[in-house]
């Protein structure tokens, strides 16, 4: 599951480091995966407080769901955390940005759904189907 952290109308985006072993030397959205018997909201949580040194709430049901050969991912939109966002997984990521839906057309994306998700969550499109569609 991952988080679109929304800003400013901007969303913020980690470059996961070139030596990671999946989607290396790639943009990509913060997240991680549902331990055993976490509920995935939870996991959200935990994860972007590893990865961000945020304390996120997150609500509701996701926005989008991405299913590729390896995984499949959530995607919720996240408006409120307490703390500012740095980077506090420096072996995962090497970068952190905050960036419209313009900005990721020239990026190496970990996944193509992406703009779609961002943009979604940004509120600047109506649901758009990803891989499998629309989460309900």
């Amino acid at each position: 599951m991952v988080g679109v952290l929304v800003r400013d109308g901007r969303a913020l985006m980690v470059h996961r480091s070139p030596h990671r072993r999946w989607y290396p030397d790639v943009w990509d959205l913060p997240g991680g995966h549902v331990e055993a018997g976490e509920d995935p909201r939870a996991a959200l949580v935990r994860e972007l407080r590893e990865e961000l040194a945020v304390e996120a709430q997150v609500h509701g049901a996701p926005i989008a769901r991405t299913v590729a050969d390896t995984f499949v991912a959530d995607v919720w939109a996240v408006h409120r955390w307490h703390g500012e966002p740095v980077n506090a997984a420096p072996d995962e990521h090497d970068a952190l940005a905050w960036l419209d839906v313009g900005d990721l057309a020239g990026l190496d994306l970990a996944h193509p759904d992406l703009p779609g998700q961002v943009r979604l969550a940004l509120g600047k499109s109506r649901p758009a189907r990803t891989s499998e569609g629309v989460c309900p």
